[in-house]
C-alpha cells in the first residue's frame, strides 16, 4: 500500500490512521522499520507517531545517541516507544549493547528503526516495513510492506 503526503498535517493524519492499523504482540514487541534517503521523512513520521501516543517531550532524531525510550500515557496499546537510528552503526553486532535482543521481546514495546539496511541481519521480520521516497515537488510517497 502507498500514500503520497505533501504537508506535515497530512504527515500526521497518516501517522494516526497507521498507529490506529498496527496491533501489538504478545510474543515479543512490535518493530516497524523505516527506509529512505537523508531527509526522506522517517524521523518526522516518528515524531508523528509519537505524538499520536501521547508522548509530550520533544521527539528529535537519536542519530548521535542511537536509541531513545519514550514512557507512554496508559491506554495506549504500547508501554513504550523505542526509536532507533542505526545510521551510524557498521554492523549487524552494533545493536546488541542497545540491549535489541531483550527489546524485541518486551511485548510493551514498540520500536522504530530508522536506517534498517545497516543492521539487516541482526533484525527478526519487521511487523510493518516503511519506505519513505521524496518528490521534487517535496511530497513523499509512504509504502507499507
Amino acid at each position: 500500500m502507498e500514500r503520497r503526503i505533501a504537508t506535515l498535517p497530512e504527515l500526521e493524519a497518516e501517522a494516526v490512521r497507521f498507529m490506529g492499523s498496527l496491533a501489538g504482540s504478545e510474543q515479543g514487541a512490535t518493530l516497524v522499520t523505516l527506509s529512505g534517503e537523508l531527509g526522506a521523512g522517517k524521523t518526522a513520521f516518528t515524531k508523528a507517531i509519537a505524538r499520536s501516543l501521547g508522548v509530550e517531550e520533544i521527539v528529535n532524531s537519536p542519530t548521535f545517541v542511537l536509541e531513545k525510550i519514550y514512557l507512554l500515557p496508559d491506554g495506549q496499546p504500547f508501554k513504550r516507544l523505542v526509536h532507533i537510528d542505526a545510521y551510524r552503526l557498521e554492523k549487524d553486532a552494533d545493536l546488541a549493547p542497545l540491549g535489541f535482543d531483550e527489546r524485541m521481546k518486551d511485548s510493551g514495546s514498540l520500536i522504530l528503526l530508522e536506517w534498517p539496511e545497516n543492521v539487516a541481519g541482526a533484525l527478526p521480520a519487521p511487523a510493518v516495513k516503511i519506505s519513505l521516497l521524496v518528490h521534487t515537488d517535496g511530497s513523499r510517497i509512504l509504502s507499507y510492506d
